[in-house]
C-alpha cells in the first residue's frame, strides 16, 4: 500500500497562481509584500509588485493570504 502525502502548502499556493488573483504575503519583519505570484519551490515564492519580482524565502514567510480572503 502507498502513503499518498497531502501537501497544503502546494495546493494552495498553485490555486493562487493558477488563479493569478493579487496575493499579500505576511514576513517574520512585520513588512507586507502585495502582488501576483509567479513561481514557488520548495524552498522560496516570486511574487511580482510594482513590475519588480521578488524571491522570497519561505523560511521568513508567515502567511499568504488571497484575495478571496483564504490563509
Amino acid at each position: 500500500m502507498t502513503k499518498s502525502t497531502i501537501n497544503i502548502q502546494d495546493g494552495f499556493l498553485f490555486q493562487a497562481l493558477k488563479a493569478a488573483e493579487p496575493v499579500s504575503v505576511h514576513l517574520l519583519t512585520g513588512e507586507r509584500l502585495v502582488g501576483q505570484l509567479k513561481r514557488f519551490d520548495r524552498f522560496a515564492l516570486v511574487v511580482e509588485t510594482e513590475k519588480k519580482e521578488i524571491l522570497i524565502y519561505k523560511h521568513g514567510v508567515v502567511s499568504v493570504e488571497t484575495e478571496s480572503g483564504e490563509e
